[in-house]
């Protein structure tokens, strides 16, 4: 078990002031052109490629560090470049994290290397769980799978809505029902090869915030893939699934919530970058404007302000950072990744929120970044188990009850 501490080291250093480097100077001056494109920015996907941010020996090296700080410490630095930029970047883990939560050695090492690609032949990931009628409820999906026994290949149909890289993705990780009696529990994972006839793309989504990131439904009609392609194999399913029968219940996860607790002090860091890139914005701006004779920041409705906005931040950070070291060392025990990632998007829609105010009339115009840092930073209160949802999986933690 790793020590835990604060003071991160020299690996940890170097690697933050490498990406911070590179959300500096490629990130930032390309942000406002791929929002307004509303387009997949490949070139910015390639540039990380090239240099090692985008791919699988980056991923694999963060997520061994014994203290699990090095990937939300390089994840806050991508987001303080840029949400969409940032997401189109880290959009293919959720897919490789799919694949490692819920896959075998083997289907780990075919698969995720898949996700990325290579620096000169990037492809992408999408892990598809989110349905039209199945967000947050993730027990409900309609998505079904079923077993061919004469050709050993497994048949998927359904819709999945939201979907991160969806449709343009090399590799689509597919949650869906096996045995729709035994609800979430009933449910399996599955990776659908490059290639494979039956899966389309959807509508793509017009959002809100994060533009640069690709986000449309996926559609499967009778999609066929081998038996291999069932991550944890049929053998380790058919287990779980008699097991559940038999004891009307089991204390297994679902293969989407398995991915999803295991990415949540992730996605709280994404958060934490954001809301910190607005807050600097936001103390600069009140340093440099005059008014009445002095810096507004001289005025104690403006100072205070500020003064809230780095102590949420600051206090983000601390629970993303116990709840990753918590990952890495025995696991959570109070729903510290619930925790984390709920404070840190709550925190990222109130600082990008009073970043504009400080602002003023600037501050809602693109002038100024904060504008839309504030339509990125909504977006984390959503995905990935709403702020609502997170409230929930503390409550049922810290009372030992099912709260509904």
């Amino acid at each position: 078990m790793a020590d835990f501490s604060l003071q991160l080291n020299d690996d940890q250093l170097q690697i933050k002031d490498w990406i911070h480097g590179f959300a500096k100077d490629v990130m930032r001056p390309a942000a406002q052109e791929w929002d307004d494109r509303e387009e997949f920015p490949w070139p910015i996907v390639q540039e990380a490629a090239k240099m090692g941010l985008y791919g699988l020996d980056f991923l694999m090296n963060a997520m061994s560090d014994p203290t699990g700080l090095t990937l939300p410490v390089a994840i806050e630095e991508i987001f303080w470049g840029d949400a969409g930029l940032g997401m189109a970047i880290m959009g293919s883990g959720l897919a490789a994290a799919g694949i490692t939560g819920n896959g075998t050695p083997e289907q780990v090492m075919e698969w995720v290397p898949q996700c990325y690609g290579t620096a000169d032949d990037v492809k992408l990931g999408a892990f598809c769980v989110s349905e039209p009628d199945a967000g947050s409820d993730v027990s409900s999906l309609r998505t079904r799978a079923v077993y061919d026994e004469a050709t050993d290949e497994w048949v998927l149909n359904g819709t999945k809505a939201w979907i991160t890289n969806g449709g343009i993705a090399n590799i689509h990780v597919v949650v869906a029902a096996v045995d729709t009696s035994l609800k979430g529990r009933g449910q399996a994972s599955f990776v659908v090869p490059p290639g494979t006839k039956g899966l389309s793309m959807g509508q793509k989504y017009k959002k809100h915030g994060i533009k640069a990131s690709h986000t449309s439904e996926v559609v499967l009609d009778d999609v066929r893939i081998p038996g291999r392609c069932l991550l944890g194999g049929k053998e380790k399913l058919d287990a779980k699934l008699a097991r559940a029968h038999e004891a009307g219940r089991t204390g297994e996860g679902q293969p989407a919530m398995k991915t999803f607790e295991a990415t949540r002090p992730a996605v709280g860091a994404q958060a934490l970058g954001v809301a910190r890139a607005a807050y600097e914005i936001a103390l600069d701006y009140a340093k440099e404007r005059v008014a009445f004779g002095k810096p507004i920041i001289m005025n104690q409705a403006i100072a205070f302000k500020l003064a809230n906005m780095a102590t949420q931040i600051d206090a983000s950070r601390l629970l993303i950072w116990r709840a990753a070291w918590l990952a890495r060392n025995g696991g959570f025990t109070n729903a510290e990744g619930s925790m984390s990632k709920y404070y840190a998007s709550e925190t990222a829609v109130r600082v990008t929120e009073d970043a504009i105010q400080i602002l003023g009339g600037y501050g809602y115009t693109r002038e100024y970044d904060v504008e839309r840092m504030h339509r990125d930073a909504k977006i984390h209160t959503i995905f990935e188990g709403t702020s609502e949802i997170q409230q929930l999986v503390i409550a049922r933690a810290i009372s030992g009850l099912r709260v509904e």
